[in-house]
């Protein structure tokens, strides 16, 4: 439905200081019906023989009209064939000039070569404002009370949310502008302001303004985004249920993805009702988000079938078939380590599916890896692989360093050699023959592989440390 103006009016803008022959041509007046084209096209109106745009141009993320060929208006009114005074861009072209009657026109010619769109308000009623894609956005709670007067506005700028607007009134008429501002509009002008000048600049001033305040919506947007994923990230990271057990924990984790708080590694440590302190940890091959989103769903599925009694081979067979129902190809596997420490503290089974063993530490006696060769493949690998429960004898005074090969694939000094586990066993045996133990080893072992590493390591990392500490019988 169109949007009438007042019937008294004869022209949306006035005319230009200069003569009328130096109005842009797609804006001069009409004479009669012989002025008018014969394929039934209006002034103003786009050219039928120009070639169609890009469709690629709708996917750029750039505000519109970001071209180098000059500045485009849109003038919304009562007369499309009303004068608009000569513009300059500032930079030697001149600004094209597109003329609507109404925002059903308006919404045909808002393209993305547009750079803003001058509505004068003065010509258009607020309660003659239903418009096209404008019925289902409009608040359903204007139906009583005086008209808004800035409904045209409102509805331009629900149609063009990425185009500058600027809001034309009659004269002396600062306190509508001003509420047009506040509306939403970039800037406000009066009649009795409108020439050349004045109007290039107030349009190169709102395009501009109008590019700053996206970027900085867009900045804003990207900083919440990654708030709110540095929040997810981390509350995904699990937190031990270690309540009743005299044993120590510490954990070290850095994913070598950059600016990200979650890889592919993943570990947990719980104590089930009969007092076994069960710990695990694993590594997802690959560094990415969906190798991440794996590793926690393999964390909490071992976390809740350790929680139904589960252990050893019959809990690592379960959570095989949850890696293949939730991998992206048969070519993911996950390596994995589960230690089941009794209630005595003095005992542990161990399960290791294609992971590196973990490294014991007893009361004077140098750190050792345990036994690996019993081991099973990776999950994901065999359909129908085995995994063997290997028993070990802890001790009374112990630390358990649990760890994934981030912690041991990276690099020795200039060339291609790594540290290993033999690297490793001799790193953390040193540091520990200094007096290091929970935290405190934990961060000196890490700090020293980076900096063997001459850098960040690539690879995700990640470390659980548990310790009983004092010699018991």
């Amino acid at each position: 439905m169109s949007v009438p103006g007042p019937r008294e009016r004869t022209a949306v803008l006035p005319p230009a200081a200069g003569p009328a022959s130096g109005a842009p041509e797609s804006v001069r007046p009409a004479q009669g019906d012989a002025a008018r084209p014969q394929d039934g096209t209006r002034p103003g109106d786009p050219d039928p023989a120009a070639p169609a745009p890009d469709p690629a141009d709708a996917l750029r993320p750039a505000a519109p009209g970001t071209g180098s060929h000059g500045l485009t208006l849109l003038v919304i009114g009562e007369d499309p064939t009303s004068s608009v005074p000569e513009m300059s861009d500032g930079q030697g072209h001149k600004v094209r000039v597109r003329t609507a009657r109404n925002l059903t026109e308006a919404q045909r010619l808002l393209t993305d070569d547009v750079h803003c769109v001058l509505l004068d308000l003065a010509a258009m009623p607020g309660q003659e404002t239903r418009e096209a894609g404008d019925r289902e956005s409009r608040p359903e709670a204007d139906d009583a009370g005086a008209p808004d007067e800035l409904e045209p506005l409102r509805a331009v700028l629900r149609l063009a949310p990425r185009h500058a607007v600027l809001a034309l009134t009659a004269e002396a008429d600062a306190e509508r502008g001003a509420e047009a501002v506040r509306v939403g509009a970039q800037d406000y002008l009066s009649r009795e302001q409108l020439d050349g000048a004045v109007l290039s600049r107030v349009v190169r001033y709102a395009v501009e303004r109008k590019r700053a305040d996206l970027a900085q919506r867009q900045l804003t947007e990207s900083r919440l985004r990654a708030q709110e994923n540095a929040r997810l990230e981390r509350g995904l990271l699990p937190t031990p249920l270690l309540d009743g057990s005299d044993l120590r924990f510490a954990a070290r984790y850095r994913p070598g993805r950059s600016r990200a708080l979650l890889g592919g590694d993943f570990y947990d440590t719980v104590r089930t009702p009969d007092g076994t302190v069960h710990a695990m940890i694993g590594d997802v091959c690959g560094h990415g988000p969906d190798e991440a989103a794996l590793g926690v769903e393999l964390r909490i599925a071992w976390r809740a079938l350790t929680f139904a009694g589960l252990c050893g081979d019959e809990l690592l067979s379960t959570l095989q078939r949850v890696l293949d129902n939730e991998r992206d190809n048969d070519e993911i596997f996950a390596t994995l380590c589960t230690v089941d420490i009794a209630p005595d503290g003095r005992h542990a089974g161990v399960c290791l599916a294609g992971h590196p063993a973990p490294l014991l530490a007893r009361a004077g006696r140098p750190p050792r890896l345990l036994p690996f060769e019993s081991g099973g493949p990776a999950l994901g690998l065999l359909p129908r692989a085995r995994w063997p429960r290997h028993q070990v004898t802890l001790g009374g005074a112990w630390s358990l360093l649990m760890y994934t090969d981030g912690l041991i694939e990276g690099r020795v000094g200039d060339g291609n050699q790594r540290l290993g586990q033999d690297g490793m066993v001799d790193l953390v045996a040193a540091k520990m023959a200094a007096g290091l133990r929970g935290e405190e080893l934990l961060d000196a072992a890490v700090t020293e592989v980076r900096d063997l590493n001459g850098g960040e390591l690539t690879d995700d990392l990640a470390v659980l440390l548990l310790d009983r500490g004092g010699e018991r019988s």
